[in-house]
Order: C-alpha cells, then sequence, then structure tokens
C-alpha cells in the first residue's frame, strides 16, 4: 500500500492532512525561513540550507530570496539555475527544471491541483508534474499550471499564465499563454 506521499509525488489522490506530509511541510518551512530571513542566498549557511531543501540540483545554482515553496525534494534543477526574487513553487508533484534557465521575479509554478468534486475536494487532493526544458527563460510574473511541459529554448512572456505545454523553441505570451512565433535556434 502507497504513502500518501507516495500517492501525491505519483499524481494520485492523496490526503494533504497526514501527519507525514504536514512534516515535511513543517521541514521546508522553517528552512526557508532561515533562507528568507536569517540568511542571505550567498553566504556558506545559504548554501546549506538550499542543498538541505532542494537536494536536487545541478552546479551554479541561485535564489534570490524570498522564495517558498511546499516541500522543496520534488524540485530538481540542471546546472545554472537562477531563481529571481519572489519565486513560489508549489511542488507537491515533481517539478523538473533544465539547466541554463532563469526565473524572473514572482514566477510562480503550480503541481497542485484539486478534484472538481466538492465532497472529494474536502478529502482529497492531487498534483501534476511541471517540466521546464533547458535554456528557458520564463518573465515576471508568469504562472505556470499543474502538468505543463515547456519545451527547451522556450521563452514565456511577462505575466503569462501556461495552461498547456509549449513546443520547444517557441516564444509564448498571454493568458492563456499562445505561441506567437517560433524562435530562431541555431
Amino acid at each position: 500500500m502507497k504513502t500518501e506521499k507516495e500517492k501525491m509525488i505519483a499524481g494520485e489522490f492523496y490526503e494533504a492532512g497526514h501527519a507525514d506530509l504536514r512534516k515535511e511541510r513543517l521541514k521546508a518551512k522553517k528552512l526557508l525561513h532561515r533562507l528568507n530571513v536569517t540568511e542571505y542566498a550567498v553566504t556558506k549557511k545559504a548554501r546549506q540550507i538550499i542543498a538541505e531543501l532542494i537536494p536536487n540540483t545541478g552546479n551554479n545554482f541561485y535564489i534570490e530570496p524570498p522564495f517558498l515553496c511546499d516541500y522543496g525534494f520534488n524540485i530538481e534543477c540542471g546546472d545554472n539555475v537562477y531563481f529571481n526574487v519572489n519565486c513560489v513553487i508549489l511542488d507537491c508533484a515533481p517539478v523538473k527544471i533544465g539547466s541554463n534557465v532563469m526565473l524572473a521575479p514572482n514566477v510562480q509554478i503550480y503541481t497542485a491541483t484539486h478534484p472538481l468534486d466538492a465532497e472529494t475536494r474536502k478529502i482529497l487532493h492531487s498534483a501534476e508534474a511541471v517540466t521546464i526544458g533547458d535554456d528557458c527563460w520564463i518573465g515576471g510574473n508568469s504562472v505556470i499550471c499543474p502538468g505543463v511541459t515547456i519545451g527547451e529554448g522556450s521563452v514565456i512572456g511577462a505575466g503569462s499564465v501556461v495552461t498547456k505545454d509549449i513546443p520547444k523553441n517557441s516564444l509564448a505570451v498571454g493568458n492563456p499563454a499562445k505561441v506567437i512565433r517560433k524562435l530562431n535556434q541555431e
């Protein structure tokens, strides 16, 4: 039988209020408090906090505080990844971010979603993984919705709400985000 954490990560219905998940979120909140309030991102202590909070990162991973997430362990980043100020990642399901990716200020990535049926929603939650390919730039105040994949080399314009997959090497803007042109990648 799967644990609630295993169900959550697998994208199945799970009980978010389960004691084990509450404990995991509390651990993340304590680390985030230390990162966002008592340490600055360039200090050795801050780097240790980031490594404990988000252990699956490549080289040159940088967070400009403040930063918020649910768990941290569900975030995976390649090399040369930058999160600017006020980024929020609701990482109930895996969030995979490639190498050479920049998130501008106030980017929000949501994996958390909920059943549409009100009675079920009172008890159970669900989540869908998000993937951002290599060499992407996500503009300020953009929202990436659950289940979305953004192809490598793509740019998401500021203020966009990405509700559907974006093909590689595309410029997408708007609410909902739409591809307005292919990018020349040589």
